[in-house]
C-alpha cells in the first residue's frame, strides 16, 4: 500500500460489522485518533452488536452500494465482496493491513481445502523448534488484534481464504498452494472469480519469495506458474516448488523437484533423501492430510530456522486435528461416528470416504454453493456397502 497523508477529519468507514468489523474498529481507532468513524451494515442497530459512542452508524439493504461515498478509507470485512462496494474512497481489509504493517515473515496457505489443518501443523512444528508463532486468519482472534504484538523476530502463519485474498495488495514471503476447486460459487462471480482471488497469493510476490503448490491439481499449478507483478518472464524470479502429492505413493509416481522437497516413502516423511520421522507421528486419518503435513514441513524447511528430525516428530504428533474435520465423536454397537461437517465441497468429502476402508454411512447435508456433484457421486457409487443419508438445500442467496 502507497503511504497515505493522515489529516485531521479524515472519514473511516468499517464495512461490515461483526467480529472482524468490531476488531477494524477498535484497531483503526487506536491508530487514527482525530478521524470521524462510521460503521456500515445492511442489518439494522438492533441486530448489531454494540456500537461505541462517537462512532455513527448507517443501515440498510444497500448500505454498501449507495451510501459510502465521503470516505476516505472504507474497510471491508473478509465475507462482504469488493465489488459490492461502491465508494470514492479507498477500499481497504484488515488482512492488507495485516500484510502492509507486520514486521514478521509471513507463510501464507491458501487452497479450498486443509488450508487450517496445514497453518496448524506448521505452527506446531515451529513451535516446537523454540519460534514465537502467530496463527492468523480465519483461526483464532482477528489479526489486526494480534498485529501490534508481533516482533520481527516472529513467524506469522495466514490462513488465507479467497475472501482474504480478494484484494490484497501484497503476497506472503512463503505462499503455501493446496488443492484447490470450484468453491464459494454462490459468492464468486463463478470459478474464474474465485480462482483469480487466490491467486494474488502469488502475484505480488519478489525475487526471494518462495511459492509452494499441489503437484496434481491443475489450478495449484495455475496460481504458482502465473507471472507475479506484472512480469511476463519469470525467470530468474520467486522459486516455485512442490509440496505434497498422492500421498500414499508419489515419491515413486511423481519426480521430486527439488532437494528440499518432502514427501512420503516406505511409510516415512522424507526431505533430502533422509528419513525424517513416520508417519504414525501424524495423528489425522486420510491421505489428504499426509499431502497437508508434507505441505507444512516444506513451508517449514524455507525458512531459515533449524529444526531437528525429533521436533518435526513433535510438531505432527502433539497436533490432534481441529474441530469437524474427520474427529472422531464415539462408538457405538461396534459402530465409529466421526465429524467432518467442515467438507463443504465434493473433493473434500471424497478425501473422507477415502480415508476409511470400513463399510460406510455418509450423511450429506447443507447448501450446494454451485458445485458440480459428478466425481462425488462417482466415488459413493465404487463405495462398497457404503449407504447415504442426504438432508441438503441447494443455495438460494
Amino acid at each position: 500500500m502507497k503511504a497515505r497523508v493522515i489529516i485531521v477529519g479524515m472519514k473511516i468507514i468499517i464495512a461490515g460489522y461483526g467480529v472482524e468489523g468490531i476488531s477494524n474498529l477498535i484497531y483503526f481507532r487506536q491508530r487514527f485518533p482525530d478521524a470521524e468513524f462510521v460503521v456500515a451494515d445492511e442489518r439494522p442497530a438492533g441486530k448489531l452488536p454494540a456500537i461505541p459512542s462517537g462512532v455513527r452508524l448507517i443501515s440498510g439493504k444497500n448500505v454498501f452500494s449507495e451510501q459510502l461515498d465521503g470516505a476516505d478509507l472504507v474497510v471491508r470485512t473478509a465475507s462482504l465482496p469488493p465489488r459490492n462496494i461502491k465508494t470514492n474512497g479507498k477500499i481497504w481489509s484488515a488482512t492488507n493491513e495485516f500484510f502492509d504493517k507486520c514486521p514478521a515473515p509471513i507463510i501464507g496457505v491458501t487452497g479450498t481445502k486443509g488450508k487450517g489443518t496445514t497453518c496448524s501443523l506448521i505452527a506446531s512444528i515451529l513451535q516446537q523448534a523454540g519460534q514465537t508463532v502467530y496463527l492468523v486468519g480465519n483461526i483464532g482472534v482477528p489479526a489486526l488484534d494480534i498485529l501490534p504484538k508481533i516482533k520481527k523476530t516472529d513467524i506469522v502463519v495466514y490462513e488465507l481464504s479467497s475472501f482474504q485474498l480478494w484484494d490484497l495488495e501484497k503476497s506472503p514471503h512463503i505462499a503455501v498452494v493446496l488443492m484447490i476447486e470450484p468453491d464459494h460459487l454462490n459468492v464468486h462471480m463463478g470459478f474464474a472469480d474465485y480462482l483469480n482471488a487466490k491467486k494474488n497469493i502469488r502475484r505480488h510476490q519478489q525475487l526471494a519469495d518462495v511459492c509452494l503448490y499441489h503437484p496434481t491439481n491443475k489450478y495449484s499449478w495455475e496460481v504458482a506458474a502465473m507471472p507475479f507483478d506484472g512480469l511476463l518472464d519469470r525467470q530468474g524470479h520467486a522459486m516455485c516448488e512442490c509440496c505434497g502429492g498422492d500421498a500414499l505413493d508419489f515419491a515413486q509416481r511423481y519426480a521430486i523437484p527439488d532437494d528440499d522437497q518432502v514427501y512420503v516413502q516406505d511409510g516415512y516423511f522424507c526431505v533430502q533423501n533422509r528419513q525424517i520421522c513416520s508417519t504414525d507421528h501424524l495423528r489425522l486419518l486420510g491421505a489428504h492430510n499426509l499431502e497437508n503435513a508434507c505441505a507444512a514441513m516444506s513451508a517449514v524447511t524455507e525458512l531459515p530456522v533449524a529444526v531437528t528430525d525429533e521436533q518435526f516428530a513433535a510438531g505432527l504428533e502433539s497436533f490432534t486435528g481441529m474441530p469437524h474435520r474427520l474427529k472422531f465423536v464415539a462408538e457405538k454397537n461396534g459402530v465409529k461416528y466421526y465429524d467432518d461437517s467442515i467438507s463443504t465441497t465434493p473433493g473434500s468429502a471424497i478425501a473422507a470416504l477415502k480415508a476409511f476402508t470400513e463399510p460406510k454411512i455418509l450423511i450429506l447435508g447443507g447448501s450446494d454453493k454451485g458445485a458440480d456433484y459428478t466425481e462425488l457421486a462417482q466415488e459413493i457409487a465404487t463405495c462398497c456397502n457404503s449407504k447415504i443419508r442426504s438432508h441438503s438445500k441447494s443455495a438460494q442467496s
